[in-house]
């Protein structure tokens, strides 16, 4: 057994200094493109997790624990080199957490509680004045989703936001998760810029984790309940919601 009361933190590879762990971004350019993701940093989830706890025998407190179980069977898939549907690895892990908890669901019971309202989720309320602000600065707007192509087609669709992107990407097409660097560096292949001329905007601390150890530049959109993960480098901007996102990225001259 390792002595792990006398070691000291040097021994085990941490840095003493919290502020070594950081990256720099260049914030005096303006990134070519900007990448959104599509759930919670864009539409408003709470419809979904409205449905979703109603199965879970109204129990609200599951709720994180379901889409936690959903994000990491997700990258199990992943590291196992397997593909499926993100809304049916969320399904699945919605019948694991009601399982553990006693509560008896069926496989299509799981589908709609999630699907059903996933398609037509609204917007946040500042997201379409704050897109449309970036675009009239010059910007180039992707969106960027764990979500399969048909599958935020038909959210956009109904949420009104097709026409304010100008490609839409989905790791459907790659087969690969983020927060995997592969599908970043895909993504800014696909979009034919080098990964430091990309930016992320998310409200998912892994998420922008992800794109910055992948040498990308990051938004954080911090929503309630949204935290980013204290052990990867700092986004260049961190804000409560889209509008104030915008404000700083259209600065950038």
């Amino acid at each position: 057994m390792l002595g792990l009361a006398g070691a000291t933190l040097p021994q085990f590879g941490f840095s003493a200094n919290k502020k070594e762990q950081k990256v720099m971004n260049n914030t005096t350019t303006r990134p070519k493109v900007l990448f959104f993701d599509v759930n919670e940093t864009l539409l408003d989830l709470t419809a979904m997790k409205e449905s979703v706890g109603k199965v879970l025998g109204n129990r609200s407190d599951l709720l994180p624990l379901w889409f936690t179980t959903m994000l990491q069977y997700s990258l199990v898939t992943t590291v196992g080199r397997q593909y499926n549907d993100f809304g049916i690895i969320g399904s699945a892990a919605l019948q694991m957490v009601a399982a553990n908890h006693g509560i008896t669901l069926t496989e299509d019971q799981a589908k709609e509680a999630i699907l059903g309202p996933l398609r037509s989720i609204p917007a946040h309320p500042e997201v379409k004045q704050a897109l449309t602000d970036l675009k009239k600065a010059g910007y180039k707007l992707v969106s960027f989703t764990n979500s399969s192509n048909i599958g935020v087609e038909t959210q956009f669709k109904n949420a009104g936001l097709l026409d304010y992107f100008d490609q839409r990407l989905s790791i459907e097409d790659i087969g690969k998760f983020k927060p995997h660097t592969d599908a970043y560096d895909w993504a800014a292949r696909t979009m034919g810029v080098k990964p430091n001329e990309c930016l992320l905007v998310a409200a998912h601390g892994w998420d922008i984790a992800g794109a910055l150890w992948a040498n990308w530049r990051g938004a954080f959109v911090s929503r309630p309940g949204a935290q980013q993960y204290p052990l990867a480098p700092t986004p260049e901007i961190a804000e409560p919601n889209l509008k104030c996102i915008a404000e700083k990225l259209i600065a950038i001259k």
